[in-house]
């Protein structure tokens, strides 16, 4: 807690004077709050720095029973607030620190102990005569264990699937000390008491947590060669394959004017005029004749 004695030793003169003056129903702690502001900052030396960590606490408590005395319409209650939350902000950066390393941005996480913070701030009830810090540091790691939770999976799995894999690393940690070995499906199924489907799905939401890149290099290869090089793509030639050999007997069965309409249509790439004018017969005949050799193969495919 030394960390908070210099910026406590910064506070806004308006919010000293307010204090001191009694403004907005401060009573009692007027007296407190200006003898801990007044008291000298943390230098050098064990002493010294234990004596200013106990006095930023005794300030911050001052503050956050000042708080809880304002009014809700008071024009002052945003600035106290605003500095409890100040005082607290390197405890919120020390414990963001902590899960740091786990694939999340520091920033990120210094975010998250701040929204924690502020939470703590907000619902901290000062009657109970709990020390701050007893309330805000659990709600602010818990905080950061929400964000892991709901944000942290590239990939959304159910929160049930989440707690098994956490309870089957920890099982399996556990039963490889017991077992000399690493322990089987049924080992854990049988520690935790569930199903050996459970736990095969709780080992492959792991993969979830962390999606790998497209264009991630593929390791042995050609330092060029990147993983979406090596996935297949649909090959609508491949698909149609099927639908051309169903189709063969029955464009043999057509007549030979229909055969050649269907070959100039769909292979040639010729328009409806053009095949009339190369077959001597007008438009519409050539519409009526296609027509009906659709209708026939369409029939032949369905209900063959």
């Amino acid at each position: 807690m030394t960390v908070f004695v210099d910026r406590f030793a910064a506070q806004d003169d308006l919010v000293v004077d307010d204090l001191a003056a009694g403004r907005d129903g401060a009573t009692q702690h007027t007296t407190e709050y200006t003898a801990a502001a007044s008291a000298p900052t943390a230098t050098t030396g064990t002493t010294t720095s234990s004596r200013g960590g106990k006095e930023a606490d005794a300030a911050a408590r001052v503050l956050l029973i000042r708080l809880a005395d304002l009014p809700m319409d008071s024009p002052d209650r945003v600035r106290v607030r605003e500095r409890v939350i100040e005082l607290y902000v390197p405890l919120a950066e020390y414990l963001a620190r902590r899960f740091r390393n786990r694939g999340e941005l520091l920033d990120d996480l210094v975010q998250v102990a701040n929204l924690g913070l502020i939470k703590s701030v907000d619902g901290y009830d000062v009657t109970r005569g709990a020390a701050f810090t007893s309330y805000a540091i659990p709600m602010i790691v818990g905080e950061l264990k929400r964000h892991f939770r709901d944000k942290g999976w590239d990939v959304r799995v159910p929160r049930r699937l989440q707690e098994l894999r956490l309870e089957i690393t920890k099982a399996t940690s556990d039963l490889a000390q017991q077992l000399g070995r690493s322990p089987t499906v049924p080992d854990l199924a049988a520690h935790l008491g569930v199903s050996e489907e459970e736990i095969i799905e709780g080992l492959d939401s792991a993969h979830a947590y962390r999606a790998l890149s497209l264009h991630a290099p593929v390791a042995g290869d050609e330092a060029s060669t990147e993983l979406v090089d090596l996935l297949g793509d649909v090959d609508r030639d491949l698909e149609n394959v099927e639908d051309r050999e169903a189709l063969r007997p029955l464009i043999a069965k057509l007549p030979v004017r229909e055969q050649k309409i269907i070959a100039m249509r769909f292979f040639g790439n010729m328009t409806q005029s053009q095949i009339a004018a190369e077959l001597g017969i007008s438009q519409m005949h050539v519409s009526r004749l296609l027509s009906h050799a659709l209708g026939v193969l369409r029939e032949g495919l369905l209900n063959g």
